[in-house]
């Protein structure tokens, strides 16, 4: 098994030598990190650049062809263009890769909702990594107006989670 000082060790060695990238196994168990592109591609359907290098364990890795970047990199450029609506609104963001949830347990009433009004250090949600279960509070008091993940569904490192109006 790979540990994360290895993984980080192989995200940085492709970030630093810019090449496309490198796949590598370990007592049968296989991670590829895809490098960046000497220019930034865009992403056709949202004019955006895609994002760095990432990996996926060989659980997540399929056989068939992929586009570069993956569903992840997709939902994040989607998160990352703001649409008009959010303007004046404070983004609480993801602060790791893991599993967005809306309860503390599946039974369980969500942390908050559309339309709740949190104050500043409130629980909004947790994201899993690896485990552990991380609570994420709010960094300002206002109107909750927009989540953007679905309950169970992975998130990346800074991929909004809520947007909230600042009271």
């Amino acid at each position: 098994m790979f540990t994360f000082a290895e993984l980080c060790e192989l995200i940085r060695i492709v970030s630093e030598t810019r090449i496309g990238g490198l796949e590598v196994e370990k007592d049968g168990e296989r991670v590829r990190v895809d490098g960046v592109p000497a220019s930034p591609q865009l992403d056709p359907r949202l004019g955006a650049p895609l994002l760095p290098p990432q990996f996926a364990a060989a659980s997540q890795m399929s056989s068939g062809p992929a586009l570069p970047g993956g569903d992840a990199a997709a939902r994040v450029a989607h998160a990352a263009v703001a649409p008009a609506e959010d303007d004046g609104l404070s983004f609480v963001t993801s602060p790791i890769v893991g599993t967005f949830y809306a309860a503390p347990s599946p039974d369980a009433e969500p942390y908050v909702k559309i339309g709740d009004f949190v104050q500043k250090g409130q629980v909004l949600c947790i994201v899993e990594a690896m485990k552990l279960m991380n609570e994420i509070e709010a960094d300002v008091s206002g109107l909750v107006v927009r989540r953007f993940p679905e309950n169970a569904q992975p998130v990346e490192f800074g991929e909004r989670l809520f947007g909230i109006r600042p009271s």
